[in-house]
């Protein structure tokens, strides 16, 4: 069970590291950046209601979890998927694969998990690693983009999620899941509503069927494998594997796309990785 486990989480990891390609090329058939995430999630979430419907009761016992989940996880993926549709795919996942700062942060505020000397050491090359991919001492002239600062959003949000997903244990996934896609819709809305973005409903029925398959398909197998396996994996070899999103990502984005990272970014993004390896072993 544990090879299958492996492979899945894997495989998902590989498909969250992709997920900047159907994102941009949807963006470039028509499909805005916010509206996109608004769509996107109303199809998933529709997609998921019959099963999580057989664990409404859930709900008035649960309230709490689910309205935590509805924020953190849908504001996760409002800012994740907006980060990548306007901004560089290395930068912006970099910057989001911050996580696990944000987790042992939040793992000893809310939880009061103990911070040893392995930990200390990996949120020191996140923080500076970090400072390093904003530019260094030039982000003080020039300060960081609204896209860095809503990719550092994203991983934050993730792993306060990510926090709310490990203390509600009780709680099935696939509720969880969605009432997070659902938070991400309504969310979305409301930044719709508030920033009088417009809703284009003008693009190709190809568009729409790219939509429809990307969210019926290509995410809901990234979200489901990923959280099934993760259950059946020991937690540190399952936190090494899902490093694999951001290999994916910065290797397809650099041959599809040519991007490429200064060598300040490349020193800055190695001491990223570094603390997640650190912060995997340390778990395993």
């Amino acid at each position: 069970m544990e090879a299958v486990a492996i492979f899945v989480l894997f495989s998902a990891s590989v498909l969250w590291g992709l997920t900047w390609l159907p994102l941009k090329y949807l963006n470039q058939m028509g499909f805005d950046g916010v509206p996109l995430t608004l769509f996107l999630y109303l199809i998933m979430f529709i997609l998921i209601l019959p099963w999580a419907w057989r664990e409404r009761h859930h709900i008035l016992t649960s309230w709490k979890v689910l309205l935590g989940v509805a924020l953190l996880g849908g504001g996760a993926q409002l800012a994740f998927n907006t980060a990548l549709v306007y901004g560089e795919v290395i930068r912006v996942m970099v910057l989001f694969y911050l996580v696990p700062l944000w987790g042992v942060l939040g793992g000893r505020i809310f939880l009061q998990e103990k911070i040893d000397q392995i930990r200390w050491l990996g949120v020191g090359f996140s923080i500076f690693g970090a400072f390093l991919v904003v530019g260094g001492l030039h982000a003080f002239v020039a300060p960081p983009s609204w896209i860095d600062g809503v990719a550092l959003l994203s991983g934050f949000l993730f792993a306060m999620n990510n926090i709310v997903f490990r203390v509600s244990q009780a709680v099935p996934v696939k509720i969880k899941l969605a009432f997070m896609f659902f938070g991400a819709f309504l969310l979305a809305g409301a930044v719709i509503t508030q920033m009088e973005i417009p809703v284009s409903f003008d693009v190709s029925g190809q568009a729409w069927g790219i939509l429809f398959l990307y969210a019926a398909v290509w995410m809901m197998a990234a979200n489901f494998g990923t959280q099934w396996a993760v259950t059946h994996i020991e937690a540190g070899r399952s936190s090494i594997i899902i490093i694999m999103e951001l290999v994916t990502a910065v290797v397809s984005a650099s041959l599809i796309l040519g991007e490429t990272m200064t060598p300040l970014e490349m020193v800055g993004g190695s001491l990223i990785m570094l603390a997640a390896f650190l912060e995997a072993r340390r778990a395993q």
